[in-house]
């Protein structure tokens, strides 16, 4: 099985466009792309709600991490740190912790913010902490993607970007487009080399 579990938490759209962007590179490199995303958290008291969204992609469990054989993590920015809602999930994630069935999957990041200087880095690093403890191997962007050079939008050598306006309004950029595409691409080239090797290793 080559699916490769794409998570991502978004409030107006932007960090779910760069999923399916992110999704294309990994499908155009032979793979599946397994597109999940993460319920609201209230602020209040802890809310039940539909175990299916109203729209979107599906909601993601613990099965689809185990299942895959890598995984791509969005989220919007939150004061320089990854959404609530996704910090939420990754408290849950014990179990698989536990066992250790994610250990050496790669793993990618990618997030979205208002302004250009709205803390991108910090949140492409925020969302590595919990994979790390997994032991998943991080993977970025390296600067052989020329786009990274050039791009005066998103992008960094972290994980893709995207700047959204200060509205949230701000379509995707070509280059950012380029940079999420190549992210997904390398996280799937990554995964099934991986994959490939411990093949060999098994029959042998």
């Amino acid at each position: 099985m080559n699916e490769i579990l794409v998570l991502y938490y978004s409030r107006h759209g932007a960090t779910a466009e760069m999923a399916r962007q992110i999704a294309l590179g990994i499908e155009e490199s032979g793979c599946t792309a397994r597109l999940r995303t993460v319920p609201n958290v209230s602020t209040v008291a802890e809310a039940s709600q539909s175990d299916i969204p109203e729209s979107g992609a599906p909601y993601v469990s613990l099965d689809d991490m185990q299942q895959c054989i890598a995984m791509a993590v969005g989220s919007p920015t939150r004061f320089g740190n990854m959404a609530a809602e996704l910090k939420y999930f990754f408290d849950s994630t014990s179990p698989i912790w536990l066992s250790g069935e994610m250990v050496n999957k790669p793993a990618a990041v990618f997030t979205s913010t208002s302004s250009l200087h709205g803390g991108q880095e910090s949140t492409l690093l925020s969302m590595m902490l919990p994979l790390l403890h997994h032991g998943m191997q991080l993977i970025g962007i390296p600067y052989t993607e020329t786009t990274l050079l050039k791009t005066q939008t998103g992008g960094t050598p972290y994980g893709a970007s995207h700047t959204s306006g200060i509205n949230g309004d701000l379509p995707m950029s070509a280059d950012e487009k380029t940079l999420c595409k190549a992210l997904g691409k390398r996280l799937a080239l990554t995964a099934l080399a991986q994959a490939n090797a411990n093949l060999i290793r098994t029959n042998t």
